[in-house]
């Protein structure tokens, strides 16, 4: 497979292409290729998930020195959570280089959005591995940070929960309730859907690897399909 495209879409060229390759690689490739050397990817993402924390952290903690506490970890939860690594994912067009097996290589939903952002959390850990710190903070800033002041100026990631409740009983008088549609993975790395009601109607669903980050996703979602800004 020939990455020198996608190298040099995101700027980084790897000295060890098998780690690329790694970061592409799902574990349901393997199950249907068990004779390749390759490995899956979940031993990146692990890594990636660290590395991607510490550099949001510090950037948060550097750029942003009247935010307290809670308004980081608020900021950094949205930066990090599930739908904008996918979205990190499709801007750089990781889509085309996934190993994935028939079943997972058909489904074009929610599933593959979630395999997308763990993927790219490999991809961190991966140029961490091949190419050091400093340019794994190059690349997340590079490719996420463009997104911090929308995110900013749209104040969801406040507290998107209590907004969207505010909404809800204003305009329509009803509170909203929230409910786990999906829970998979193992007790490691859990990832939860979840979605929430107004009364009988879904509004929208969330994903994230806690059921309050789940909730949070789910909260920004319902304001954004509302139009509830």
């Amino acid at each position: 497979m020939n990455f020198s495209e996608f190298e040099k879409n995101i700027n980084v060229v790897f000295e060890d292409k098998a780690l690329l390759q790694q970061a592409f690689t799902h574990r349901s490739y393997l199950n249907e290729n068990r004779k390749t050397n390759l490995e899956h990817n979940e031993r990146l993402e692990f890594l990636g998930d660290a590395v991607l924390e510490l550099i949001v952290t510090v950037h948060l903690y550097e750029k942003y020195p009247t935010y307290n506490e809670g308004e980081m970890t608020s900021l950094r939860s949205v930066l990090v959570n599930a739908n904008t690594m996918a979205e990190l994912a499709n801007k750089i067009r990781m889509n085309d280089f996934m190993l994935l097996s028939r079943g997972e290589a058909k489904d074009t939903g929610r599933a593959r959005q979630y395999i997308l952002a763990n993927a790219v959390e490999a991809l961190i850990g991966a140029i961490f591995l091949d190419q050091g710190y400093k340019v794994a903070e190059k690349f997340v800033g590079e490719q996420l940070f463009l997104l911090l002041p929308k995110i900013i100026k749209e104040g969801f990631w406040l507290d998107a929960k209590s907004h969207f409740q505010e909404k809800a009983q204003e305009i329509a008088g009803v509170t909203p309730s929230y409910e786990t549609l999906k829970e998979t993975g193992p007790d490691h790395d859990k990832h939860f859907t979840i979605g929430v009601f107004l009364g009988k109607e879904k509004v929208a669903e969330g994903d994230g690897k806690s059921k309050q980050d789940a909730e949070q996703a789910a909260a920004r979602a319902g304001l954004q399909a509302k139009n509830w800004n």
